[in-house]
């Protein structure tokens, strides 16, 4: 797939709830096979992971939606940060420091433009690694974010020291917000432990404006999903982009 070109980024905006502005964008790995067609990535990449193949899809992957963010920043759009998921083999590459100030170097890119997203399960499989490995990757001034927050099991002990600006809340809780009185007490729970611990926090898979107004009242900063844009390739992300332009702040 790396060979013949077939893997592609989309992307999904991220939004500040309370101006309606783009603050990033997830990139989302996809892969368009030539016979099978379009190959989830929960297919693939385990087997990337078990192969080893991993390191080299999650270096192209940095080196692409970085590669493109220059590219958009270069045509005068506001700089924005880049979120790209880390697997729990990448997380472990020995030379992941290099590898990534490396491509930042070469698109002289500040090194803040980039969020490193790490699941809550990745982190809190060796707490210690990972405080050492998140320093590291901080002191540099890249952005670390928790993933899926709240579908884990980590310390709580560990959380506060890791030194992470911002935690995702799982779309398993925002799906039924509206409606469950739980999902409205662990999503508010969420919020008030980020912003104790002085972390920002964005919701995943928002739909509604239900959603969106709850999360609002609550004290949630940040959003992505399809209330806005579900993830698109390039070209329909500038688009999506222009579009926030034209529109009042609300």
């Amino acid at each position: 797939a790396l060979q013949n070109d077939q893997l592609e980024l989309y992307y999904q905006p991220q939004l500040s709830i309370e101006t309606r502005q783009l603050i990033g964008a997830e990139a989302l790995l996809r892969w368009n096979h030539p016979t099978l067609g379009a190959i989830s990535p929960s297919e693939f990449i385990p087997i990337a992971e078990e192969s080893g193949q991993i390191i080299s899809i999650g270096e192209w992957v940095l080196r692409q939606a970085l590669g493109q963010l220059k590219i958009w920043i270069d045509e005068g759009m506001e700089p924005f940060t880049m979120a790209v998921n880390l697997s729990a083999i990448q997380f472990r590459y020995p030379n992941l420091v290099s590898q990534i100030l490396g491509i930042l170097d070469e698109l002289q890119l500040p090194s803040h433009y980039l969020e490193l997203e790490l699941t809550e399960r990745i982190a809190s499989e060796n707490p210690l690694q990972a405080i050492h490995i998140m320093n590291t990757l901080s002191d540099y001034g890249i952005r670390m974010s928790i993933d899926d927050f709240g579908t884990g099991y980590s310390s709580l002990n560990y959380l506060k020291k890791f030194r992470v600006y911002k935690l995702k809340i799982d779309q398993s809780f925002i799906r039924d917000i509206a409606d469950n009185a739980e999902d409205q007490t662990i999503v508010n729970t969420i919020i008030n432990m980020a912003h104790n611990l002085n972390m920002i926090t964005i919701a995943e898979g928002v739909e509604t404006i239900e959603q969106l107004d709850l999360l609002r009242k609550n004290g949630c900063k940040e959003v992505q999903g399809y209330y806005f844009s579900k993830p698109v390739p390039s070209e329909m992300f500038t688009t999506f982009v222009n579009s926030l332009s034209t529109t009042k702040t609300v």
